[in-house]
């Protein structure tokens, strides 16, 4: 539960590092998003989920 929690903590740290040090770029990102099939937001998202368990299992192997 502990390295759940630690996870959740670095993820609202990176989040709110991105919208304290690149408001505008969000801002511009979040206009453009709509122009993106909603197909390649799935596969995107679907990539980053396995990138992400595969990196917490190699540093946990």
């Amino acid at each position: 539960m502990s390295d759940f929690l630690t996870g959740i903590a670095f993820f609202l740290i990176i989040e709110g590092l991105v919208y304290a040090l690149a408001p505008l770029v969000l801002v511009e990102m979040a206009k453009r998003l709509p122009e993106i099939p909603v197909q390649q937001l799935r596969i995107f998202g679907l990539v980053s989920v396995a990138a992400g368990v595969g990196l917490v299992w190699m540093l946990r192997g």
